[in-house]
């Protein structure tokens, strides 16, 4: 069973005729649209338009005569599949898309619900004896967004701190004794369930010689379903993997505290303090 992913509506056409004036008849337009299966590699082209045959390129080398073929990707990748129709006039045309081929993920940010977390069973991280206000985290991605859930026991207006190891590289970001495990490059600072999250990336030359240089960057991050649950706070989101730099890679490193709205006191940490960062292994 498939489950839309991308709809999208393929609208060009090529004249392939000979250009007598008034004597050849328009191409018609080439319209398609596509859905991806969960797993991500196989595509389901529906085709609406009419001709007497049709041609196929998936762009990976392989072809079909089908009006509306189902094909599977041997890879991850970005592909350019093309349609070529002939009418039963003889006239031709053709319509092309990009596709790209890569882990699909069931959260949708936009369904108002927190439900399609329910099926992320991997990547989930519950609260330990430092834990504080937070309950649990899940994390997911794809090959656009880093997606995250979060429960805990706080309210909207406190400090987020995200550290995340980008490149999953020890070499290229701060190494802490907070969280181990990682060298983070990125941190993301702010009250962001109030639409303030400040990015900022590592900068110095040696560990004793450092700081954390601001960043402008628009739409890195993205808040979903937020729910109140009697005295616990639900809430999804994303980060957008091509705005934050070394997103992109096999593997992210993620920790994350919350601080009170005022700077007071800590009020959580996940994982625990001093314990080794989440690991999220996007090399699928």
């Amino acid at each position: 069973m498939t489950r839309t992913k991308i709809t999208i509506y393929i609208l060009a056409c090529c004249w392939l005729c000979s250009c007598k004036k008034d004597a050849t008849p328009r191409p018609p337009d080439v319209l398609y649209s596509y859905t991806t299966s969960d797993d991500g590699f196989t595509i389901t082209f529906t085709n609406q338009t009419d001709a007497a045959s049709y041609q196929w390129d998936f762009g990976d080398g392989a072809s079909s005569t089908d009006k509306n073929p189902v094909h599977t990707y041997p890879k991850k990748g970005k592909y350019v599949p093309t349609l070529y129709i002939t009418t039963a006039g003889g006239v031709k045309a053709e319509g092309s898309t990009v596709i790209h081929i890569a882990k699909s993920s069931p959260i949708k940010l936009d369904d108002n619900s927190l439900s399609d977390w329910d099926a992320i069973t991997q990547n989930v991280v519950t609260r330990g004896p430092k834990g504080g206000t937070f309950q649990k985290a899940k994390f997911d991605y794809n090959s656009d967004n880093v997606f995250f859930y979060i429960e805990m026991t706080s309210t909207p207006a406190d400090i987020f701190d995200f550290y995340l190891d980008a490149d999953n590289n020890p070499a290229t970001g701060l190494l802490t004794g907070t969280f181990t495990g990682g060298a983070y490059d990125i941190l993301l600072e702010g009250a962001m369930l109030h639409n303030w999250l400040d990015p900022f990336y590592f900068s110095g030359a040696t560990q004793t010689s450092w700081g954390w240089s601001q960043q402008s960057i628009a739409d890195f991050y993205q808040i979903g379903t937020v729910v109140q649950d009697g005295a616990t706070l639900k809430f999804e989101g994303a980060f957008r993997r091509a705005k934050l730099k070394g997103l992109t890679g096999q593997g992210l490193r993620i920790a994350f505290t919350i601080t009170k709205s005022d700077w007071s006191a800590t009020l959580g940490s996940m994982p625990d303090q001093g314990s080794n960062a989440i690991f999220l292994d996007m090399s699928e």
